[in-house]
């Protein structure tokens, strides 16, 4: 089946172009705001070609394709139903309104948050392979030094690795409004405005280096370099701030205008009033997220290895990004991803247990690719395939991860990046910690493995599926 035909027959099983409101992707899903969800044919759904499986979340249909697959699907999905940016800006003010305050609230960080995750993905290994080529070990394999590298190769490194967090201010802004239906290119400015090099870095004044400036003697403003809230929410006001002053201002100095006062509002908003207090919320976010994590013994390893998992069945895990983003921007160190890391490749193991000790062919076919998805960072095959499913699997998993977890704390896991788990995230342990980041995650795939297989799966549980 063509991604074409894929796409067609996706759209006719959710009901037709009619009952679609939006359609979005992240790096695996297809994620569908429909007008009636009953007209949803799920198991139609599932049992198309290339589907991995599907589910109903925060809101949103969405089907499991898979990474590249479902860049593709989207792209032809969207030739027939048209691009929802166009005519959605208005059309989402009448979508149907799923879930509860919270959940709407954590959609909302998806929405904002994935389309920016691939270039810090791309960062994130920038970061890991610079680490390999400037290790002494690896140098000395060439008969080189650290000394030996050239200046102009690091410097051009440094350009790879730093100009993403360096301008994440201007992507959050600019994803915020694409999603809230402001002008984009009037969030990439305003985002641009919160890093001005006429600002004190952020970074300058933390170390000592600068001091902020000072208006109406006694409010104190810098850049917000290596900042993520302050953006996020400026983003979503100011682009809804431009919606609604759109309506009232007249056609004729629209393009004067709208972009002046927008950009005003926006920056004295951001500097002056919603930013300093959300840079010291997000601070204390990251603090208290930090010391629950770094809790001796390897406890907070083990807590957040054990419930993570848990994150992704209720639709909040996207809520992660926020703080995955801001603990690179502060100081380049992903402290969540090699606990979470260990849950993922937990899923591997017990769905490779339940895959061996089935007895349907069905099963079987479901759950042998959902343990290589799993080990290559995409758990939702693995997830609400099989492991929930079955239910005690997932119980399991959860034992594997917290071995994992507690192994990853001891040993002062942190990766270079985010968003990329399994196998692919060695890409960001390419430093002293590699030989540390594998046998930890061993130990997560067989305990997970181990468990399933003794006490996670039967043939009783098989039969009554």
């Amino acid at each position: 089946m063509t991604e074409q035909e894929l796409a067609a027959k996706i759209v006719e099983l959710i009901g037709g172009t009619e009952n679609i409101s939006t359609v979005r992707h992240c790096a695996t899903r297809l994620r569908i705001v429909v007008t009636d969800k009953e007209k949803i044919d799920s198991k139609g759904v599932e049992n198309l070609d290339k589907v991995k499986g599907s589910f109903f979340n925060s809101g949103q249909y969405q089907i499991i394709l898979g990474t590249g697959l479902v860049n593709r699907v989207y792209d032809e999905v969207l030739k027939i139903t048209g691009d929802p940016d166009s005519g959605a800006k208005d059309a989402k003010e009448a979508s149907p309104v799923y879930g509860n305050k919270f959940q709407r609230a954590i959609r909302m960080f998806s929405d904002v948050f994935v389309p920016v995750i691939p270039v810090l993905v791309a960062t994130g290994l920038f970061m890991g392979l610079r680490g390999l080529l400037t290790q002494e070990a690896v140098l000395a394999v060439f008969g080189m030094t650290p000394a030996d590298v050239p200046q102009s190769l690091l410097i051009f490194t440094q350009v790879l690795t730093d100009t993403a967090f360096a301008f994440l201010p201007a992507l959050v802004c600019w994803s915020a409004f694409r999603n809230f239906g402001g002008s984009p290119v009037i969030g990439i400015v305003l985002g641009l405005m919160l890093v001005s090099p006429s600002l004190p870095s952020a970074y300058d004044v933390g170390s000592g280096a600068a001091q902020p400036l000072t208006f109406f003697g006694f409010l104190n403003v810098a850049g917000y370099q290596g900042s993520v809230l302050p953006a996020f929410a400026t983003g979503i006001l100011t682009a809804k701030f431009e919606k609604w002053l759109r309506r009232r201002v007249p056609d004729a100095v629209d393009l004067i205008v709208t972009p002046f006062v927008t950009l005003l509002v926006g920056a004295m908003l951001a500097l002056f009033c919603i930013g300093p207090v959300l840079h010291g919320v997000e601070n204390i976010v990251l603090v208290v997220v930090e010391k629950l994590l770094f809790l001796p013994f390897g406890i907070g390893g083990l807590i957040y290895g054990s419930f993570g998992q848990l994150l992704g069945i209720f639709g909040i895990h996207h809520i992660l990004n926020f703080l995955e983003i801001s603990m690179l921007a502060q100081d380049g160190w992903n402290y969540l991803n090699p606990i979470g890391t260990c849950g993922n490749v937990a899923q591997a193991g017990a769905v490779l247990a339940v895959a061996m000790k089935a007895r349907s062919a069905k099963i079987k076919q479901i759950a042998y690719p959902s343990c290589l998805s799993a080990l290559l960072g995409i758990t939702e095959p693995a997830v609400f395939g099989v492991n929930l499913r079955f239910g005690r699997p997932f119980i399991m998993v959860m034992v594997g991860g917290a071995a994992g977890g507690f192994l990853a704390s001891i040993f002062h896991l942190r990766a270079t990046g985010m968003a990329i788990t399994g196998i692919p995230g060695t890409l960001l342990y390419l430093n002293e910690q590699l030989p540390l980041y594998l046998p930890t995650n061993v130990v997560a795939f067989a305990v997970a493995f181990a468990m399933t297989w003794f006490f996670g799966f039967n043939a009783k549980m098989e039969e009554q599926s």
